[in-house]
């Protein structure tokens, strides 16, 4: 039972790993992305993906500390992120954020 408890942590070890690799990687190509895109458009998206990559970091950083304090961090980066990527796509169709005129 203990070969199996610790075969799973070492498992668990090494997906963790891997997962932080592939999402640093992810980073440095979205920040390449964001400071090279061709268009605003594939600048936003970049944008939300580093936030989504972000929540990533925050999971895996949870399961290495093995601690569920760090679940309202993912949250409260997930919202932040959507209300990030609503207000940079309000500002790219109409040009304003806020619009003010509503006639």
């Amino acid at each position: 039972m203990n070969d199996l408890l610790s075969l799973s942590a070492r498992f668990l070890d090494i997906a963790v790993l891997l997962s932080i690799i592939g999402i640093s990687l992810s980073l440095v190509l979205l920040l390449y992305r964001i400071i090279k895109g061709p268009t605003n458009p594939d600048r936003a998206v970049a944008l939300d993906a580093i936030g989504i990559n972000l929540m990533g970091v925050a999971a895996l950083v949870s399961i290495v500390l093995i601690s569920s304090k760090l679940n309202d961090v993912v949250l409260l980066i997930g919202i932040l992120s959507f209300l990030g990527t609503l207000a940079v796509a309000k500002y790219l169709e109409a040009g304003v954020i806020i619009d003010r005129d509503r006639n």
